[in-house]
């Protein structure tokens, strides 16, 4: 490990997945970087065990590397093709999976601190920074479990309520997997906005009381998930108690909350009294989680139902029993950022702009697109230390795709850690269902060779 130095181009906070991989790409372009890990300080967290650099928790964390139907495997494509420390690391420490990409959690960290150690242009620090930098180019990439006194210093610049909370996620549905033949679309009291789609907001899934009663027993009956030891006395977020925590309030409390069919008129359910449609007894809505328009958010369902319950008992849902879902709800301690308000699209703060944000703060979601956020930012960084104009990753990339995501595509108001996944792409509703993940990754991998073709100066051959 090379002495503590102040002399750098960029300080790096957080040696992680993401800091790690900035790290890289910046001293692979000639600039000096100081890396700040506060583990090995003294300092620690609850969830980590040693103090290693881009530490895994999972062994799995890789998940599949498929790169030709699957979003996952084909971000490992363009991280690859972007030179990527940690992809580099991954194959070193792979270890027998299939077509899952599964790695020795110590060979792979020792291989990312020793490529970094050795590096001439790193300086690695260990040290806890308890303050946003007033000054200097800087990448902030803590994670989710950044340091209070950090996290109370980004939520003095930013203007946030607080960063640390139990994040009780919604699932979210692709739209092509919905039948419409069993929903509709329509606002309550059919108020809309000047953004609404065609009759409203929200897609209506109505349940009878017979529905209705079976699948408030089942959320009754369903495994759920237990809390760590260090999780426990941390708040729910705002707005975002479990349905099966309302559930157990009374038989009737989900009806008269998120469920409630006041004021949507079911057109499946006319009377010559009712000619545009009874109120249904319940409702599940769903609203447009991207713009577009490929994902839908299960509104009000956030849940810390196990992954197989959630699939088995949403898929009893009117209009969702073939429910494809992008992302299933969840419940842990989490730390990260309203990206799309306070973040420009070059991942850098709005009030701050010498200081830019990578990794899972950012509000992606797993070890991979942490890593890959980290890959971009230190490209943005690099490129703008060398006065050269950035140009943006195509939104056809996987990389592109999250970006977007995170610095605009999805709304501010409603905005919440995510997974790469194929919903976050450019639809391509003129290929057929079954060959879209393939053209999907077909398409992918042809505009990131132009882009890289286009910015040579930018990504070194």
């Amino acid at each position: 490990m090379a002495p503590a130095s102040s002399v750098h181009d960029i300080h790096i906070i957080g040696g992680g997945l993401a800091g790690s991989e900035a790290a890289w790409q910046l001293a692979q372009r000639g600039f000096r970087v100081r890396l700040s890990e506060m583990r090995g300080s003294g300092a620690t967290t609850p969830a980590h065990q040693t103090d290693g650099l881009a530490e895994l928790v999972c062994s799995n964390s890789f998940r599949s590397d498929d790169d030709t139907s699957n979003a996952v495997g084909l971000l490992h494509h363009e991280m690859r093709m972007l030179g990527s420390l940690v992809m580099r690391a991954g194959e070193i420490a792979r270890l027998p999976a299939g077509s899952a990409m599964a790695v020795d959690r110590e060979v792979f960290s020792a291989e990312v601190e020793r490529a970094l150690s050795e590096h001439p242009n790193i300086t690695i620090v260990r040290e806890r920074i308890d303050a946003l930098p007033a000054a200097g180019p800087t990448i902030i990439a803590t994670g989710p479990l950044t340091a209070e006194s950090l996290a109370a210093s980004i939520v003095r610049v930013t203007g946030a309520e607080r960063l640390a909370f139990f994040d009780a996620i919604a699932p979210i549905v692709y739209r092509d997997s919905i039948d419409m033949s069993k929903c509709w679309v329509q606002s309550r009291w059919n108020k809309t906005t000047h953004a609404s789609n065609d009759g409203g907001d929200y897609i209506n899934c109505p349940l009878t009381r017979e529905q209705y009663l079976a699948f408030h027993k089942g959320l009754l009956e369903a495994e759920k998930t237990s809390f760590r030891e260090w999780e426990k006395d941390t708040p729910y977020f705002e707005g975002c108690m479990p349905i099966e925590v309302m559930a157990e309030r009374g038989v009737d409390t989900l009806r008269f909350g998120p469920m409630k069919g006041v004021g949507l008129d079911n057109p499946f359910d006319r009377t010559p009294e009712y000619p545009q449609g009874r109120w249904p007894y319940a409702v599940v809505q769903l609203r447009q989680d991207n713009k577009l328009g490929t994902l839908w958010n299960m509104v009000g369902f956030q849940t810390k139902l196990k992954y197989a319950e959630q699939i088995r008992l949403f898929r009893t849902i009117p209009g969702l029993e073939k429910a494809e879902f992008a992302r299933l709800g969840g419940l842990h301690r989490n730390t990260f950022l309203n990206s799309p308000l306070v973040l420009d699209r070059q991942l850098r703060l709005r009030a701050a702009p010498h200081i830019r944000f990578a990794g899972q703060v950012t509000g992606c979601e797993g070890y991979v697109e942490s890593a890959a956020v980290g890959l971009v930012a230190g490209l943005m960084a690099a490129a703008e230390l060398a006065g050269r104009a950035w140009q943006p990753l195509p939104p056809t990339t996987a990389l592109g795709a999250m970006l977007a995501h995170i610095t605009g595509d999805a709304e501010a108001e409603t905005f919440q850690p995510m997974n790469i996944n194929f919903g976050l792409f450019p639809p391509l509703h003129e290929i057929g269902k079954k060959a879209r993940k393939e053209a999907y990754t077909a398409r992918a991998k042809a505009d990131l060779a132009r882009w890289i073709a286009a910015n040579r100066e930018v990504v070194p051959a």
